[in-house]
């Protein structure tokens, strides 16, 4: 039995079957889920100057089982423009896909219910700093009933302080939510700790609770990695904390400090369970943040990630939905290391595969026997020459060890570089 952290009742009332086998286990939980095996593999992808027609485009992937043309590119949706294609989301009802431009702050929704096969731009925000009140750097987006939350990096100077912003399903805005600094959040736990910084968001709806992450403004991370991490100023400015939130207050309850860049967030699924994993890329942790047995929310680190004097950079994790295994990518040595985290108190790694020679984003199938990987970070930190590889990789896992199924040359397909990866199925508009 599917164990989520949303009900069946308000499954049922989404008007689409309960879910069998498959769906990427970091979606919201307000969402339904796909029966069966995913049909598409959907690519948010960043153009290139000089391949292709150097813009940014979403590009869908057979992964049909007997289809003669599973493993291929069937479809690609060029949006025209060059934005730092970086994340995105569904709606709740999973029939647009939003995604998001850290450079130029704009995002392009596209109609994926229609022929999911064929995704078609049909809405483009590009007044998003304007009607949020000057946020900029639209990072990824995460369904809510009726509305998309969407965490941003950066605010219009180009500086960190940033917020968590809402539009409704129409693409019509709704709220700004900025991120405490610590003069604002003096009487909050750990208040001293808020930076203003943000990355992503998730919820744990029956808790009420939101959880967020951070990580650097506009003016680090349009910038090529070497120059930053060679600007002792620049190296300042990242974040070092998490916050919990009153998820239907929005109001922030606590601020942990996580050294060293927490990026993704990933709630366990269980029903019983109340603790999510993030991963610091500058100092290759693996930290978890949890509700302890008096009711109150902690953070610590519980593992490392690699080694960390040689640091490999974890970016990616994915949480399987049974919340025994845990998926995490390093960037720099092109890794994917395994933790058994059935105790989420303490980690043990146990398998390491090498993907490429840099690797970024993984998503696995609700069943988790299917892992895609992609490899791109950012236009100016993904890595050059014969090293700029840019790949979807996809695999099979039996729990003991990744097979190689198939994979697809961005850069030979003239494609770009391929960042997020999101699961289509036509069963889930078959009424």
């Amino acid at each position: 039995m599917l164990r989520t952290s949303c009900t069946i009742a308000g499954l049922l009332s989404l008007g689409v079957a309960l879910p069998a086998a498959a769906d990427e286990t970091c979606l919201s939980p307000y969402m339904a889920k796909i029966t069966g095996h995913e049909d598409y593999v959907y690519v948010w992808t960043l153009g290139v100057d000089g391949l292709g027609d150097g813009s940014d485009k979403l590009v869908t992937i057979d992964v049909r089982e007997g289809s003669p043309t599973s493993g291929k590119v069937i479809d690609v949706d060029s949006v025209g423009s060059r934005n730092e294609a970086h994340h995105g989301g569904f709606t709740d009802d999973r029939r647009q896909f939003w995604a998001t431009g850290l450079d130029t702050s704009t995002i392009f929704i596209f109609d994926v219910a229609s022929d999911p096969a064929n995704p078609k731009l049909v809405r483009t925000i590009d007044d998003f700093e304007e009607k949020t009140g000057g946020v900029v750097g639209p990072h990824g987006a995460y369904a809510l009933p009726g509305r998309m939350m969407i965490p941003a990096l950066s605010n219009r100077d180009g500086t960190g302080r940033t917020a968590i912003v809402e539009y409704s399903n129409q693409g019509e805005f709704v709220a700004t939510h900025w991120m405490p600094t610590a003069a604002e959040a003096k009487k909050i736990p750990g208040g001293e700790h808020a930076d203003g910084y943000g990355y992503d968001v998730r919820v744990l709806p029956r808790k009420n609770v939101m959880l967020t992450s951070s990580f650097a403004g506009r003016e680090n991370y349009m910038r090529p990695f070497g120059e930053v991490a060679g600007d002792p100023e620049a190296m300042k400015k990242f974040g070092g904390s998490m916050i919990i939130w009153d998820f239907h207050a929005r109001t922030p309850k606590k601020v942990f400090q996580v050294p060293g860049v927490p990026l993704e967030v990933r709630w366990a699924w269980g029903e019983d369970k109340a603790h999510a994993f993030t991963s610091t890329a500058l100092t290759s942790q693996l930290w978890l943040v949890y509700e302890d047995d008096g009711g109150e929310w902690q953070a610590k680190a519980v593992a490392d990630i690699g080694d960390p004097q040689k640091l490999p950079v974890p970016v990616d994790i994915s949480l399987s939905a049974d919340d025994k295994t845990l998926f995490a990518n390093t960037f720099m040595d092109g890794m994917t290391r395994v933790y058994d985290v059935s105790d989420p108190h303490a980690p043990k790694q146990i398998y390491e595969k090498k993907i490429g020679t840099q690797v970024n984003m993984v998503s696995q199938s609700w069943d988790g026997q299917r892992l895609y990987y992609t490899s791109s970070l950012l236009a100016n930190w993904d890595k050059s020459g014969a090293d700029n590889e840019q790949f979807l990789k996809a695999y099979s896992w039996n729990g003991k060890e990744l097979a190689p199924r198939f994979e697809i040359d961005f850069t030979g397909e003239e494609l770009g570089r391929p960042h997020m990866m999101a699961f289509g199925a036509a069963s889930l508009y078959a009424n």
